[in-house]
């Protein structure tokens, strides 16, 4: 149920088809103007309107769609082109103006923006510039506007309209306003402006959720402007409506018309919206004020209510009629409780006490003729009317609640008395007026029981997935629409009872409810559900084992004395604690080894290396069958004594002086420690060795034995490392050199060559480094195989594997709409495929993947393109056979009864020969209709048929013929079914279309004759089309040669069916003949004429006798629809002439010429001659003077302020006011009147700054006068 002006899809939101919505721009005049949108998939059709008609590519226009991306072009944008534009998908509807600016003023237009965000569970449709049609938002999915609001109207020189309201369309379910503008420069009131429908209908009494009306003032232009806003259109506001507005002395009216289109039928709606697991209670039909009858135009079903529908569990359906009490008298007492949730009763035990005693018979009433009702159910917020109809019209009555008298206050409680009738009206009912109401007469009373229904309560925020380990806590959390509203809380569609609290614990906090599970087990697993009466709120929970993953294991090391070395392991649960151990012995922290644990990184210290920390080191984290190892190498530095004269020498523990690879993670510090000796001091060079690749000519090499065919060359190249700071760096002192790299890099992967040289020799050692790191992130992977719960996820191996194998890889996915990912294995997946289930249909996803080696986890892959699991619609009912001919069967079927999100693309019909098993398509493709011609089939075959149900998932079960059929014409005798109006004289006007239409019956298929007159039907004029069901005469202009009589026969064989048709053609008549003047005396003549001789094929309906003064030859009607061929004109005037003339009527209308007199008639004038008296002219006028003066004034600041005064004057004074010396004609603070010689002047919310000296001054053409006085504007203390 909506609220006017809140977002009823809030709850169940009706998705937007658009992921980007176009703008309303201003555009120069001569510039194109472009408006881009996004569908939310590609192949959905788009049409662009104008005005609500379509828009089409042409020369102006230009459309093109690519993908989900469609853009409209307006070419060489002009005056012409400014409006309303409206985009349509599916069910979604989106307006955007275009305003054209001349060239002169034209500002640049940004280009067109994303559209905002759209937050989990809040509506899909976020509004920008533009407007969106769907359910309840300020301006709905289907809403249209009358008449665009522009800056500039034109002026309307006829009557008080400036802009009168004009036609407008609107979809059904949409909204559309109506516009009229009034100017009031010349009006000292504002005008008064009723709203009709139809002729009577007073739309005032009818505002509310559905209409509303608003007026405003602009004071810039000085015109009115009044508004009709209807909201959510129904099939029934469709008509006539008429505006009227009157002033004191001038009134106005103006009609137009409002068309209401069906909605967009099923097979354009989005598939996202076209599936839903919660419907909303009362369909957008909440009527939040006070009015019962609140903004619905459909007069003849205020009263309907509408239904609640929940798809998952047919058992919580409502009627149709949402008529509780009625519902409780017919269900048995298990559904109580249930009937009492759904329809939100408070106090069911006492409305059962209630139902139980009013099921006793009531006594013949003396006081009474009409009684309450046993009881009365209203919507909270709306208003209720108690009447009974008494015996005694001038009797006393008293209306009772809980046994106390009702007592009149305010507009809470109205009694009214009309005649015998007394009514009791409730306005906006709460529940503390759910109570029992009596009538008291006399010692008489009747009860009733008036029930007072909470909206249906929403959900305004919903339930989020879940994905937790054993052991942890999970809460759900979900907002409603109404504080300490009642809820269910269901695990996989069993409600969670009271009983469960050891496990499940209900928490409430405002609109917020909160279910929580404090140690989650595998059992808890599932699909968790919040139900209200208005709506559902679904989302699952994945339990999984407690599985820790080691992320970067603890390595060797090798370090010398007095050096540090550290063991470092990062696990994937940063709460994991641990011990380490030493040769199996758990070591104890001191000074020197020290154990830290920050986040997921566990660390083991241990400063001044000695010979004694030489050991096996393991980390063991608690609760997990899990060892870490790595050994500690110490390297000993042996210094023999040498003469003084000694050469160089690396000291390294490398048997083959090539020591091993040395292995550091990426990111880590890398230190290499080398021990030198030699005397002099050596000078220690650093090298990095680089290799490159060239090519050359691939050939057999003269000295090579090996691979002849080798077509690279390697070259080798050094560079010197010999920065002492930086990321990179050498320190040398005497007895060694230190290469340290801050947070390797892949680039420092490769060969170092160490060289120690002096004057007695030189020595050199390799040490190879390899960096390895976390692999790259995979590609977005692909997405295959879309059923109904399940999907096949692809994706290809990360471009670099990190320096390590790739050990597997992890799966998440996530609703489009939502920003939480969850994951979908915690065993890593060894192929590159997996097949994800436990999906819900009709909801879109997206897919992303991790890589996985000894190193840890790469980032995430980009994410897949949204998809929808969808499955197939079930089968079509009810498939029967319509007709059968020898060649042909028609058949018909019933929609299946469950489309599935993917909605219905279409149905297959195939067949198949009795006994065997092979099926053949009866068409190539699809057919949107449910039913279908089957046609060329082999006569007199047995034959089985089957259709079956296709969406976007693939084709559904079939449904199939019980029974074969035999493709064999069955003979049927023909039979005209002549409709009743052709049974009598058929009547035409000569140019009017002449269009026949028979039904008959005949199989096989009748041949059809038409005569006219016993003979075959000529000419161009006259043609027959027939069908296998009917025949049609058409004559497309009639003439006066096509009357008579048309004889049509139905033939099969030697069977015939015959009809007789009776057409006459009319025309006007000729005019009458021989008219003639045949007596004259006093003021009267005597005509008389001759019927005409051409009636026009019809009876004459009389004549029509018109006269002329000579003068003016301006001609006037003395008799009308007068049948006798002669009369007496009468009432002339004496010494005038006169023509006469006469026409003749039929049904058709008069004749286009007339018959008139040739001369004229004179009657003659007597001799009397008139001298009109002479009157001496006398002057009345007179120089103003003023009757009553203005009298000083003393007021309080802030009030209105009125200055009088009485002037006299001929003619009428001009009128001018002034303060201190200034006009003040021209300031709208001040309002002047003046009528009947009394003047006013009206001082709006007086000042401080207004006190003064003011004049009035009377001018006329005999003189002036003025008079003044002062006026004192007080502040109060």
């Amino acid at each position: 149920m909506g609220k006017p002006g809140a977002p009823a899809d809030s709850i169940c939101p009706s998705v937007s088809a658009f992921s980007k919505k176009p703008r309303s721009v201003e555009v120069a005049t001569g510039s194109p103007a472009v408006f881009e949108a996004e569908t939310e998939r590609a192949g959905v059709k788009v049409r662009w309107q104008r005005a609500g008609s379509d828009i089409s590519a042409s020369d102006k226009y230009g459309l093109v769609a690519e993908g989900t991306r469609h853009t409209l072009t307006v070419r060489d944008v002009g005056s012409a082109d400014q409006g309303s534009y409206a985009v349509i998908a599916g069910s979604s509807k989106v307006k955007f103006d275009l305003k054209v600016l001349e060239a002169g003023k034209a500002e640049p237009v940004p280009g067109p923006a994303p559209a905002p965000a759209e937050a989990p569970g809040a509506p899909g449709e976020a509004l920008a510039s533009a407007t969106e049609v769907e359910g309840g938002s300020p301006r709905p999915e289907g809403s249209s506007s009358a008449a665009p609001d522009g800056p500039s109207v034109p002026d309307d020189p006829i009557g008080l309209f400036v802009m009168r309201p004009q036609d407008g369309e609107v979809t059904a379910g949409g909204s559309i306003t109506f516009s009229a503008r009034v100017a009031g420069a010349s009006l000292l009131k504002p005008p008064v402006v009723k709203w009709f429908k139809g002729k009577w209908v007073d739309l005032s009494s009818k505002v509310g959720q559905h209409l509303q009306l608003h007026d405003s003032y602009d004071r810039t232009s000085k015109v009115y402007l009044f508004e009709l806003h209807i909201t959510d259109a129904q099939a029934t506001f469709a008509g006539g409506y008429r505006c009227e507005v009157s002033t004191k002395d001038k009134f106005d009216s103006c009609n137009f018309n409002l068309t209401v289109h069906e909605a967009i039928g099923p097979g354009d709606v989005d598939l996202r919206s076209a599936f839903r697991r919660t419907s909303l209670a009362g369909g957008g039909r909440r009527i939040s004020d006070g009015h019962e009858d609140a903004g619905t135009l459909d007069f003849s079903s205020l009263l309907r209510k509408s239904s609640f529908r929940t798809p998952r569990d047919s058992r919580l359906e409502a009627p149709a009629e949402e008529d509780v009490w009625e519902i409780l008298r017919q269900a048995p007492p298990s559904e109580y409780e249930r009937i009492a949730f759904q329809h939100g009763i408070t106090d069911l035990r006492g409305m059962l006490k209630r139902l139980k005693g009013m099921k006793r018979e009531e006594k013949k009433s003396t006081a009474f003729q009409k009684k309450l009702q046993p009881a009365y159910q209203v919507s909270k917020g709306h208003k209720i009317r108690l009447t009974v109809e008494l015996a005694d019209p001038d009797a006393e009555v008293k209306w009772l609640k809980n046994g106390q008298e009702i007592q009149m206050s305010g507009s809470k409680y109205i009694f009214e008395s009309v005649g015998a009738k007394r009514t009791l009206t409730i306005s906006q009912c709460s529940l503390a007026d759910d109570a029992a109401y009596q009538c008291v007469v006399g010692s008489e009373k009747c009860s009733t029981e008036l029930f007072v229904k909470e909206p249906p309560v929403l959900i305004t925020c919903p339930l989020e997935d879940q994905l937790v380990m054993v052991g942890q806590r999970v809460e759900f959390e979900c907002e409603v629409s109404e504080e300490g509203a009642q809820v269910k809380w269901l695990k996989d569609g069993v409600e969670l009872t009271r009983e469960e609290t050891f496990k499940y614990r209900f928490k409430k906090d405002g609109q917020r409810h909160h279910l929580i599970i404090n140690e989650a087990t595998l059992e808890d697993a599932g699909h968790y559900a919040l139900r209200t009466s208005g709506g559902q709120a679904l989302a699952e929970l994945i339990v999984q084992e407690k599985k820790l993953e080691v992320y970067q294991s603890i390595a060797d090391l090798t370090v010398g004395s007095k050096d540090q070395a550290v063991f470092k392991c990062e696990v994937s649960d940063e709460n994991v604690r641990g011990v380490w151990l030493k040769n199996g012995k758990e070591l104890v922290p001191d000074s020197r080894i020290k154990v830290s644990h920050i986040g997921r990184v566990h660390r083991l210290t241990i400063d001044d290396v000695t010979p004694a920390d030489e050991a096996d080191y393991s980390f063991v984290p608690e609760g997990f069958a899990c060892n870490l190892s790595a050994k500690l190498h110490f390297m000993e530095v042996k210094i023999d004594f040498v003469p003084r004269q000694e050469p160089p020498k690396i000291h390294l523990d490398c048997p083959g002086r090539v020591p091993d690879t040395i292995v550091v993670v990426a990111g880590n510090k890398l230190r290499l420690d080398v021990p030198i000796s030699g005397d002099p001091a050596p000078t220690v060079i650093w090298q990095k060795t680089i290799t490159k690749r060239n090519k050359v000519p691939a050939g057999p090499a003269l000295d090579a034995s090996g691979d002849s065919g080798a077509s690279d060359e390697w070259v080798f190249d050094k560079k010197l490392l010999c920065e002492t700071e930086g990321r990179v760096r050498v320190e040398t002192t005497k007895d060694r050199s230190i290469f340290t790299v801050e947070g390797a890099e892949k680039e420092d992967e490769g060969v170092y060559v160490v060289t120690v040289q002096n004057p007695v020799g030189e020595d050199q050692v390799n040490l190879t480094v390899k960096v390895i790191d976390v692999p790259d992130a995979p590609a977005a992977p692909n997405i295959s195989n879309v059923g109904e719960d399940s999907c096949t996820v692809r994706w290809e191996p990360p471009a670099y594997d990190g320096g390590q194998p790739v050990l597997g890889y992890i799966l998440e996915r996530k609703k489009k709409k939502s920003y939480r990912w969850m994951r979908l294995n915690f065993d890593l997946l060894r192929e590159l495929s997996h097949e994800a289930r436990s999906m819900i249909e009709g909801v879109v996803y997206e897919m992303r993947v991790y890589a996985v080696n000894a190193v840890g986890m790469s980032r995430p892959s980009p994410a897949s393109q949204p998809f929808m699991p969808v499955g197939p619609p079930s089968e079509p009912s009810h498939v029967a056979v319509e007709d059968v001919s020898d060649t042909t069967v028609s058949l018909k079927w019933r929609p299946p009864e469950r489309m599935g999100a993917g909605g219905l693309d279409g149905y297959s019909v195939e067949y198949c020969q009795d006994g065997r098993s092979e099926w053949v398509a009866a068409l190539q493709g699809l057919t949107e209709h449910t039913s279908l011609l089957v046609k060329d089939l082999p006569t007199g075959a047995r034959l089985l048929f089957r259709v079956r149900a296709h969406n976007v998932a693939g084709p559904g079960a079939p449904g199939t013929t019980t029974e074969p059929v035999t493709v064999q014409e069955i003979l049927q005798r023909p039979r005209l079914q002549l409709p009743r109006h052709l049974r009598q004289t058929i009547q035409k006007k000569v140019g009017e279309p002449v269009n026949l239409l028979i039904p008959f019956q005949g199989k096989p298929r009748p041949q059809v004759t038409w005569t006219k007159e016993g003979q075959p039907l000529a000419g161009e004029e006259v043609s027959v089309r027939n069908s296998p069901t009917d025949t049609i005469l058409f004559i497309r202009a009639a003439h006066r040669a096509h009357s008579g009589t048309y004889r049509v026969t139905l033939r099969i064989e030697s069977m015939e069916d015959k009809a007789e048709l009776v057409l006459q053609v009319v025309d006007k008549p000729g005019p009458p003949q021989d008219i003639r003047v045949t007596e004259t005396w006093g003021f009267n003549v005597a005509l008389e004429w001759k019927p005409p001789q051409d009636d026009g094929n019809t009876e004459l309906w009389g004549y029509t006798v018109q006269k002329a003064d000579k003068k003016s030859m301006e001609w006037f009607t003395v008799l009308e629809h007068y049948r006798p061929t002669h009369c007496v004109v009468s009432e002339l005037i004496i010494g005038n002439g006169y023509y006469f003339r006469v026409f003749s009527h039929n049904m058709v209308g008069p004749s286009d010429r007339a018959a008139a007199t040739k001369e004229p008639v004179f009657i003659p004038r007597p001799g009397i001659t008139y001298e009109p008296p002479n009157y001496k002219a006398l002057d009345f006028s007179e120089a103003p003077s003023f009757t009553r003066p203005l009298v000083n004034r003393s007021v309080i600041a802030g009030y209105n302020a009125t200055l009088c005064c009485a002037v006299r004057g001929s003619p009428k004074p001009k009128i001018s006011w002034f303060k201190n010396g200034l006009d003040l004609g021209k300031d709208a603070r001040f309002r002047m009147f003046s009528k009947q010689g009394v003047l006013t002047l009206e001082i709006r919310k007086t000042r401080p700054f207004d006190g003064g000296v003011y004049v009035c001054r009377a001018t006329n053409l005999q003189g002036e006068a003025q008079c003044e006085c002062r006026l004192e504007v007080r502040v109060p203390q």
